[in-house]
Parts: structure tokens; sequence; C-alpha cells
């Protein structure tokens, strides 16, 4: 029986040839800080595969692996196995490499993948039925493959015993939100102040997808009409100026946006500026009044009544949630590193 992702305090991570280092290394750093802000091994983390050796990084760097089964003894047993993609994915999968994932699938052992590792998972049987997260450039071609998946554009999809994150920088915000309920929000804080990350995004976040790759299939007003939208987040262009702008009709556009979008235009349109509201919350000091205004809202009272249909909590618990790093948990944390150089 799989543990919850709340209790997990053993990490197993299986890189693919050509894994992206980036989203690997973000990954493990949040385990690091945590044990070094807490003062104790809270977490420990293996880095594993099939046969164990080296495996090469796509940018030219390597790590040395164990083998796989040494984390599947009970007394050693990893709580969590993540496969960690790269460029040329497909390429890197082989028979052992399956064998290895539905091994550890049998054993209970919950499985996630990083960036592109979501396609291993999906070749050996192991995301049927599951919502899956990865990153935007597979998001078409796995679709495709795999029907029998549900594909999320979240930044990350905690779906029972499958955890699945996107690229980049995305599995540091994972990892913060996996860890928070052992270490709380005071250290999640501290963590996010040590990377100097404005805030830490949770799982109702999505990746930005280039407009360009969203675009691929859409007119060219289409594109143009969403370039003018995310250009006057402040003073919203009506529907009708939209058009005109783009040489086009309010009904060739709200076609257009319930073919590639499945919303209409203002509603497209509405999702934006609370995105943008939902960053200065969280990024800023900026008073709610003056953020009803940078994103287009007559008054504050709809701003903080239509936030709340779409994200469930109001701007003003939105505001609160950002926990500030006490000064004294952040002495402490410049107290020791400055050790470190002495």
């Amino acid at each position: 029986m799989s543990k919850s992702a709340s209790s997990f305090t053993h990490f197993a991570f299986m890189p693919l040839n050509n894994f992206t280092m980036l989203a690997f290394s973000n990954a493990i750093e949040v385990l690091r800080m945590a044990n070094y802000l807490e003062g104790k091994n809270l977490y420990r983390w293996s880095v594993v595969s099939p046969e164990g050796g080296p495996v090469m990084a796509s940018n030219g760097l390597s790590v040395t692996t164990i083998r796989a089964d040494q984390c599947i003894a009970a007394d050693n047993a990893a709580d969590v196995v993540f496969v960690c993609g790269g460029t040329d994915t497909a390429a890197a999968i082989n028979s052992a490499t399956l064998g290895l994932l539905q091994h550890l699938a049998q054993q209970g052992i919950t499985l996630g993948s990083l960036c592109t590792g979501a396609f291993a998972l999906a070749k050996a049987g192991l995301l049927d039925g599951y919502t899956c997260a990865t990153h935007w450039e597979n998001l078409s071609a796995l679709k495709s493959a795999y029907p029998a998946i549900t594909f999320a554009p979240d930044l990350f999809v905690v779906d029972r015993d499958r955890i699945t994150c996107t690229g980049g920088i995305a599995p540091l915000d994972m990892m913060l939100n996996l860890i928070s309920s052992q270490v709380g929000k005071t250290t999640i804080a501290a963590i996010a102040d040590q990377f100097i990350l404005e805030h830490v995004r949770d799982h109702k976040d999505q990746q930005r997808v280039p407009l360009t790759v969203r675009m691929t299939s859409a007119r060219p007003a289409m594109v143009e009409v969403v370039s003018l939208m995310e250009a006057n987040i402040e003073e919203p262009l009506s529907l009708d100026e939209l058009a005109h702008l783009s040489n086009s009709s309010p009904r060739q556009l709200q076609r257009m946006f319930k073919e590639h979008m499945g919303m209409s235009p203002t509603h497209y349109y509405l999702t934006l500026r609370l995105r943008k509201a939902r960053e200065l919350l969280r990024q800023t000091d900026m008073s709610i009044l003056s953020i009803t205004v940078a994103c287009g809202f007559q008054s504050a009272c709809h701003f903080s009544k239509t936030y709340r249909e779409v994200f469930s909590v109001a701007p003003s618990t939105e505001r609160r949630q950002q926990t500030p790093v006490p000064a004294a948990l952040l002495a402490a944390s410049m107290q020791q590193q400055a050790a470190v150089f002495v």
C-alpha cells in the first residue's frame, strides 16, 4: 500500500539518458534545503537506474546512479520514484526501464515524473485512468498516443499514487507543496527565500504555453486578438474594439474562440485578468484596490466576487496565505550560511 504524499521521507529519482538537469536538481535542492534549515535529516534521496552506473544529462554532465533494486528492499524502500525525462525521451526508454517501472508499481511504490518522464510511465501503461501533467511541448503528441490518460495543463498533478510534473523550475514548486504539511509554512517560506523565489505556486497554477504554440492551428486574427488582450489588462478592450483592431467581426471572434479555446472571448479575457491579479496579490504589496484597477475591474466588490468564483478564495485570503519569513528564522539561516565560509 503506497504512503500518502504528505508523509514521504525517501525520494528516488530515475534519470533517463539526456534527462534535463534543471528539473532534476530543482527537485532535490528543495529536500537539501529543508534538511539544512531544520538542522536535521528529515529527507533523503537516491538516484537510481535499472542497472546502476552513470547517466548523461542533456547538458553533457552525468550523474552516478545505483541499481534501483537497492531502493525496493523493505528496509530501504523509497516512498516515491520519479522518472526524470529530457530530450529524445522515446529513444531513452528501453525494456529494462519499462519492466522496472511495472515492477515498482506492483510493489505499491508511488510513481512520478519530471519534465518528459511521463512518457515512460505512459508507455509502461501506468498512467491509464489517471490525470497527468507533462511539459507543454509533449502534450499534443501524448494526448494522441494515449487516449486513456487525462492530460492537464497544470504545473503538477497529484492523482492517488501518481505524481507528475512539468519541467523547468516547476519541480521546485511541486516539492515545496509535497513537504509543506511536514515542515510547515514558515520553513517553506524560508526555503523560497533562500532560492530567491517570490512565491510558491500550487496545483491550481498552470504552465504558461507560448502564445505561438497555443495558436499554431488558429487564424492570424486569433493570435492578434490574444496579444491585444494580454497588452490591455488595465483597460480592457470591448469585443467590438478587438474585432475592429483584428479586422474581424465579433461573430467571427466568438466562433474562433469557441473552436480553439472552448470558451467565449469575454471569458478568456476575464481569465487573463484574474491570473494577472493573482500574480500581483502573491508577488507585490499593492493594495487590493490598486490591483482591482490594474486588472480592469470597476469595483473591489466585483473583483472580489469574481476572484472567489474562479479560485475559491477571496483576494484578501490569497494575500494572507503568502506567509512572510520570520526575522528570527532568516537570522538563523544567515548565521548558518556565514559559518560555511568561516
